[in-house]
């Protein structure tokens, strides 16, 4: 029986990064034109959230979305998320329906085969070693937000290698963007990512994936000062909602 389960979470994993790659290789000819000009960036998203779409659901996987508060249609916001798996990704994309956004993410997806390609062109890349890179980010993010669109920070800044924590702690930049550009936050708990389909290799299940969009968070008239209470206030809501399903 467990050489049976072994041998369903090889062949699913397998079928996951086919799922990633094959359809950026088919759309590859549409999908470079998209990243020519800054100006065709929300064709590029709705590809893209074709792309995830497939992901999702030929992994099997079936979102239901409680939205506390809808995002406005135009408006620029600041999108966190807890990360604990490969598919907050594709999660994200297929949440954030009509607002374009770009994400900030590590280096070293840049790496990644086809995906990287496409990563390193159109997100905003931080090496968290390096002081210039992080500066870096912030006049990139902001020339993003000056083009109307909005950004997407993970602020745990990665996933804990310790599964036993349900949340880790957060990094100060989403929120030090957030305050500088007045934008709001929109803190977002992904519920099922690390049951479904974790980093473990041998792991996971098809299944439902449950995401609530709080309420969001204003930023109007802040200033950084505030930056650490924002973090931590932004934290314990996303906190608060993973501990009535993890207790």
């Amino acid at each position: 029986m467990k050489i049976l389960k072994y041998a369903f979470w090889m062949v699913w994993h397998i079928w996951f990064y086919l799922l990633v790659i094959v359809p950026i290789l088919i759309l590859f000819p549409i999908l470079f034109l998209t990243i020519l000009s800054e100006k065709t960036y929300p064709q590029f998203f709705f590809l893209a959230r074709f792309w995830a779409k497939l992901i999702f659901y030929g992994m099997g996987f079936y979102r239901k979305v409680e939205y506390q508060q809808k995002l406005v249609k135009g408006e620029s916001y600041m999108l966190v998320a807890n990360h604990t798996s490969m598919t907050d990704i594709m999660l994200m994309l297929l949440v954030v329906k009509k607002n374009p956004f770009v994400f900030v993410g590590k280096k070293e997806l840049a790496k990644i085969p086809v995906f990287g390609f496409f990563f390193k062109r159109v997100c905003i890349m931080v090496d968290r070693s390096s002081s210039k890179s992080r500066f870096k980010v912030f006049e990139l993010a902001q020339k993003r937000l000056h083009q109307g669109l909005s950004i997407c920070i993970f602020p745990e800044g990665g996933v804990p290698d310790d599964e036993s924590i349900v949340l880790d702690e957060f990094k100060d930049g989403a929120f030090r963007l957030a305050i500088e550009h007045q934008i709001p936050i929109v803190p977002m708990t992904f519920i099922d990512n690390k049951k479904r389909f974790p980093f473990r290799f041998f792991s996971g299940t098809t299944g439902r994936m449950r995401v609530k969009v709080h309420p969001f968070i204003e930023t109007k008239g802040l200033t950084l000062d505030h930056k650490v209470a924002l973090k931590e206030q932004t934290r314990a809501v996303i906190l608060n909602e993973l501990e009535k399903h993890y207790k």
